[in-house]
């Protein structure tokens, strides 16, 4: 018995999912060679790469239809159903998804496949139990093994697309519903891969690598996803139930919609299908089948003579369209590579070259060029064309400049999807025009050399593609954050010396202190990820944070010119409204992705320190507050303490002239005793004008009892400043200059015991000048001295502005000026005497006490000596030049 007659020709039918294509390559490698035919080029190579795992590469060849690798000591062969090299006898031949049989374009092939490929000693079809009688009627001594399927698949009714669970593949049933459904998943799940029939193989691994790693959680597809597409997913969303098979459009049949949605659940874990966006509902007969896998079975298959006769065109004609040897078969219609021949035909230089074999032979091979761009007929043609022309031109051959410069032609990487996937399809054509190595020029002795190249063209078109079709519906930085939600795992978060905040290499935002700030650019979906994102990856760093600052010490901290409690550079705290001056209050600025108790405990820490800060700076005003309750103290000056309490320390002496006027000497003196000054122009305590406590006072009242009011903080020992700009404005808060010990006047901004001393030297000067040159000149005349200018650190005509604002009016003279006598209001004559009385009894005092005085706010302790009563001291004015 001859050995084909002892060959073993069986048929391993059942639902996707039952392991069929696995068991095929585990049969076949038990052989010492095998061949197995597979419906796609992705598919082909996914099974080429786990055999040459086990075998090694040289055992293991490719073959498709753009790609061959076929090492010499090969024997196991992986190929595209229509690149199985039948002319070659193997110990083992498989063909999958033979119920392929039916399809009206590839159809024939696998039906040429079933009636005429054999192995020596075992051949496999696998496919769908809808092949059952057919395979029974072409092959008559075939065994059957059904497979159930490992698990089961389940109808799951409509979902919005915002409401797909996780690891779903959704169907459509074209480029722009696939684009238009992929932007979506973009805007509200992250983003989802794509992949398409148009696509290079090279490119949908690289989109389904994106679902498979579990970078996307979805994956847009046509249904090319239905046939040997292996994908870890659970769930398939049909967008739609009606196809466009090349002739019309169509309802989906039970059997090709099981097909796809049989793509969900693997193994043993069950799938569901359902229906998003417009799709119509279901029939419940569809449901039905789909769930049991009960469908009707193939009464027909496609077929077409392959048994070609080239002799002559008519000839090959005449093969082609030979009748069909049983009922069961039905004699294709409209295959693409006929109709190029007809229109080839029909091209006079063409069928009056067809004289020999050859020719015909090679006519018919280049009508077989598949149209990768999916264009019109017509256009089709005209590139075959061109190949025909060069073929003959060249001797059969395609001259290296026509395949250099067609591959040159499509060898850039710039543009949009679209772009891209138009030159992908072009670069397609020259890699399968290159694969045929007798049309390759013998001249270089490297017949493999166009393919590499046009392989090369096309991985780099390939990878171009994937990134831009990533880069357009996956939001790569969304999609990765979105994994850590609801994750037990704590997201590792990467804070950089800026601040910059990177989660797994993804910029989620800026973290300064305690305070998060999400990326500006994120929107949506992408906002809320970016907040999970941050809970789970920063809370440890803030935490952190947080326990450092509960346990420091108060010099930790530092109050900034806006109010912020500093920890180094960074602020972590601010003053917050409170009742009073002497009972700070602090808010923390951030810390929310920290644990509350944390942040409880470091916004008491912050308040304590507050307070330290109060009781070590503004003793001056608690002595304020207790003058009250010490003992001996008269009821007016107790009553003046509060106004100056009221007043934060300060006040101007005008608009408190009579409550001034109605102290006597003792409760002055009482006054002086805790600091306070009585000056010509405000009353004040030195003690508080000093730098820090200028500062804190200024910066507790403008925050912590006034609200958010801007605080006036000079530097330290600045005398005066230009009143202009944004001082001269309504930017400050109401008395902010007073809090830290200045007034303006006129162009300048002077501090409050500058202010005095200015009046003491124009007092002098009155006196030296009536004595030494005008004795007998009615009034008191002076000149401004070196002395005013150097004291107010300013320009001549910023002094004349200052004595202007305080009512001294200016004459021309050569030599000196008098007063007006008019200007000498009641008030002023009675500021005059209050001013002489005293500076007389300041005198006295000096002995017996020690004043409160700092480099920064020099005291009325350097006062000029004590002048006579006789001699008041009158409004006068300054020179003028």
């Amino acid at each position: 018995m001859s050995r084909d007659s002892q060959a073993i020709v069986k048929a391993v039918l059942g639902p996707t999912n039952t392991g069929k294509t696995h068991y095929a390559v585990e049969r076949m490698l038990g052989h010492a060679s095998g061949v197995i035919g597979l419906p796609l080029r992705l598919l082909a190579r996914e099974v080429y790469d786990k055999i040459v795992a086990r075998k090694g590469e040289k055992l293991v060849a490719l073959m498709t239809g753009e790609e061959k690798i076929i090492p010499p000591t090969a024997q196991y062969y992986v190929c595209t159903v229509e690149a199985m090299p039948i002319e070659k006898r193997f110990n083992f031949l498989a063909v999958d998804e033979v119920q392929l049989m039916g399809n009206h374009e590839r159809g024939h092939i696998f039906t040429d496949r079933v009636l005429y490929a054999r192995g020596i000693y075992e051949t496999l079809f696998m496919g769908a139990e809808t092949v059952r009688d057919v395979l029974a009627t072409l092959v008559p001594k075939i065994q059957f093994d059904h497979r159930e399927r490992f698990s089961e698949l389940h109808y799951d009714g409509p979902k919005k697309i915002t409401r797909l669970p996780k690891r779903s593949v959704i169907v459509a049933f074209s480029a722009k519903e696939v684009y238009a459904l992929a932007e979506l998943l973009r805007r509200f799940r992250g983003g989802a891969a794509v992949v398409m029939g148009g696509l290079s193989p090279r490119t949908r691994n690289a989109q389904a690598e994106l679902f498979q790693s579990g970078e996307v959680d979805f994956l847009v597809a046509t249904d090319a996803v239905g046939m040997g597409l292996n994908l870890d997913t659970d769930h398939v969303a049909f967008a739609g139930l009606s196809k466009y098979d090349g002739r019309r459009r169509r309802m989906l049949t039970p059997m090709e919609a099981a097909q796809i949605a049989g793509r969900a659940g693997r193994f043993r874990n069950d799938g569901t299908f359902g229906i998003t966006g417009d799709c119509p509902p279901f029939p419940e007969e569809m449901i039905r089948r789909i769930e049991a896998h009960e469908f009707e079975d193939l009464q027909y298959v496609e077929w077409r003579n392959s048994d070609l006769d080239f002799t002559s065109l008519d000839s090959l004609f005449e093969s082609l369209h030979m009748p069909r040897p049983t009922k069961r078969l039905r004699r294709i219609k409209g295959a693409d590579d006929e109709a190029a021949l007809e229109r080839m035909v029909a091209i006079p230089e063409v069928s009056a070259a067809m004289k020999t074999r050859t020719q015909v032979k090679q006519l018919w091979d280049i009508c077989q060029v598949p149209d990768f761009r999916n264009l019109t007929i017509d256009t089709h043609v005209k590139l075959l064309q061109d190949i025909y022309r060069m073929l003959v031109t060249h001797g059969g051959t395609l001259p290296d400049a026509f395949m250099a410069k067609r591959i040159a032609n499509c060898d850039e990487t710039f543009g949009d999807v679209e772009i891209l996937s138009a030159r992908l399809s072009r670069i397609r054509t020259w890699t399968y025009c290159a694969s045929k190595a007798n049309w390759m020029p013998k001249t270089s002795g490297d017949t493999k050399h166009w393919v590499n190249v046009a392989r090369e063209v096309e991985d780099r078109l390939s990878d171009a593609l994937h990134e831009k079709l990533t880069a357009r519906f996956v939001d790569r930085r969304t999609s990765k954050l979105l994994k850590g939600m609801g994750a037990d795992a704590l997201m590792d978060a990467t804070i950089k010396d800026n601040g910059d905040v990177f989660v797994d290499d993804h910029l989620i935002g800026k973290l300064d202190g305690l305070q998060f700030t999400k990326d500006a650019s994120a929107s949506g979906l992408e906002e809320k990820a970016l907040e999970a994102a941050a809970q789970k990856a920063l809370a440890p760093e803030i935490n952190r944070r947080l326990t450092s600052l509960c346990g420091g010490t108060h010099a930790i901290f530092q109050l900034s010119d806006d109010g912020k409690i500093m920890w180094g550079s960074m602020a972590v705290g601010k003053i917050a409204p409170s009742g009073s001056v002497f009972t700070p209050d602090a808010a923390l600025i951030g810390g929310e992705l920290g644990n509350p108790t944390l942040q409880n405990l470091a916004a008491d820490r912050m308040r304590e320190f507050l307070r330290a800060e109060v009781t070590a700076h503004l003793e001056p005003l608690q002595r304020l507050k207790d003058f009250p309750n010490m003992e001996g103290m008269s009821a007016e000056a107790k009553g003046f303490a509060y106004t100056l309490l009221e007043n934060h320390g300060s006040v101007d002496r005008r608009h408190h002239a009579k409550a001034i006027k109605a102290l006597e000497q003792e409760p002055r003196r009482q006054l002086r005793s805790i600091g306070v000054v009585f000056g010509h122009y405000n009353i004040y305590m030195p003690d508080l004008m000093k730098p820090k406590p200028a500062k804190l006072l200024s910066l507790l009242i403008a925050f912590g009892a006034g609200g958010d009011r801007k605080p006036f903080i000079p530097f330290a020992g600045v005398t005066s400043i230009p009143n202009e700009g944004e001082l001269a404005s309504s930017n400050y808060g109401k008395g902010a200059l007073a809090l830290a010990g200045y007034r303006a006047v006129g162009p300048r901004i002077v501090r409050f015991d500058i202010l005095n001393r200015l009046s003491n030297l124009i007092r002098d000067a009155g006196i030296q000048f009536e004595q030494e040159k005008n004795e007998g000149v009615q009034g008191k005349r002076f000149q401004v001295m070196q002395e005013m200018l150097a004291l107010l650190g300013s320009s001549y005509e910023d002094v004349r502005g200052v004595l202007s604002a305080l009512n001294y009016k200016a004459e021309v003279a050569e030599t000196a000026l008098t007063t007006d006598p008019a200007a000498e209001s009641k008030i002023e004559a009675e500021a005059e005497a209050e001013a002489e009385a005293e500076a007389e009894a300041e005198t006295k005092a000096e002995t017996s006490k020690t004043p409160h005085t700092d480099a920064a706010a020099p005291t009325d302790a350097a006062k000029p000596p004590k002048r006579s009563a006789r001699r008041p001291t009158p409004p006068i004015c300054p020179i003028a030049k």
